[in-house]
């Protein structure tokens, strides 16, 4: 089993940074693809970024490109989410994942077998 905590959210303003934490525990996640989804009001969860065990490819949805940079450090069994520029329209609870097989289509919430309890990330205008 894998235990997975998210941190690092909050309230910002528009145009600000956070950086969300999802530590692991129970297993190394090394091997795991590793994943963001968010979470909005009325909102089915949808996916943000992604990153292969190795860190080598990474994924994201169209509207966080260029502004949230997901890494990982393996060493200390954590995956990090930079964002930066922030918008209203990215308040959510956002939610790690873990894939252990790597292999499925990293977009989907089905494809996940392990899930954080959610970080809330709110910004204001």
């Amino acid at each position: 089993q894998v235990q997975l905590v998210e941190s690092g959210g909050g309230l910002v303003q528009a145009g600000g940074s956070l950086r969300l934490s999802c530590k692991a525990s129970g297993r190394t996640i090394s091997g795991y693809r590793m994943g963001w989804f968010r979470q909005a009001p009325g909102k089915e969860r949808e996916f943000v970024a992604a990153i292969s065990w190795s860190g080598g490819n990474t994924y994201y949805t169209n509207s966080v490109k260029g502004r949230f940079t997901i890494s990982r450090d393996n060493a200390k069994n954590t995956v990090y989410l930079q964002m930066n520029s922030l918008k209203p329209e990215d308040t959510a609870v956002y939610y790690c994942a873990a894939d252990v097989t790597g292999a499925r289509l990293p977009i989907l919430p089905g494809g996940y077998d392990y899930w954080g309890q959610g970080t809330q990330v709110t910004v204001s205008s």
